[in-house]
């Protein structure tokens, strides 16, 4: 059954069963996905976080009838009666544990620096931030720029890799766009590269041609003299 679904909340489940029901730890450990240990830490009271329990029974995850028919087999595993609704939030920043909070201005800092390209409304979206933090990490007036080191976001846990790269893709994506909806660069006829060089081309082509023209017409008189002189030297030597 390791592909069972696990309680939405599995320490918190566990510690209600742990507290409620005589089920063994490795039953315990088993659905909500926990390691024994951490079960029996729970129960000894040693876990170094403290949860509310939270009934499985009420949440429609578990039967009371299948908590009796574990607590009667201690080899037995528990089925989950309905699997979790994960809940997703679809407006609003993104919720951050406060562990990870204090990282936000290091995520907040690695993406501006290496994906400029990302706007800051999509940077607040992805750690869950605001834009007066942003832009004061951008402009370095940040109560606490000097402790402030640009870290991968996906590293800090802050966002998965999967998110960063959807951003990414789509920041890239809107500038290619507004680059095409720009207005295109009016070309003034005769100024190009190209065509100077086409002009540049048909005045050479234009200035050959002429020489060659010019030197067959020299050719042309230099054989007519010739012809005229020669004509003359015979008529002279019949005199």
């Amino acid at each position: 059954m390791a592909d069972q679904p696990k309680p939405l909340m599995p320490h918190a489940t566990a510690t209600w069963l742990v507290d409620n029901t005589g089920l063994a730890f490795e039953q315990i450990a088993q659905f909500c996905g926990l390691h024994i240990l951490e079960v029996q830490a729970m129960a000894d009271d040693l876990a170094s976080s403290k949860y509310t329990g939270r009934d499985p029974v009420h949440a429609g995850e578990l039967t009371q009838a299948e908590i009796e028919r574990g607590q009667q087999d201690a080899g037995y595993e528990l089925k989950m009666q309905r699997a979790p609704v994960e809940v997703t939030r679809t407006k609003g920043p993104r919720y951050t544990p406060v562990s990870k909070r204090q990282d936000k201005p290091d995520g907040i800092a690695w993406i501006l620096r290496n994906h400029s390209e990302i706007s800051d409304a999509q940077i607040g979206k992805l750690i869950g931030t605001t834009r007066n933090t942003i832009g004061a990490i951008r402009e370095r007036s940040h109560w606490n720029i000097q402790n402030i080191q640009p870290k991968d976001p996906v590293t800090l846990g802050l966002c998965s890799q999967r998110e960063l790269d959807a951003v990414v893709a789509k920041a890239a994506k809107s500038i290619v766009t507004d680059e095409d909806a720009a207005e295109p660069e009016i070309v003034v006829p005769g100024t190009s590269d190209r065509e100077k060089l086409i002009e540049e081309l048909r005045a050479e082509r234009d200035s050959n041609q002429k020489a060659a023209a010019e030197a067959v017409q020299e050719a042309e008189a230099a054989a007519w003299l010739e012809n005229k002189r020669a004509e003359e030297a015979g008529g002279e030597g019949q005199s």
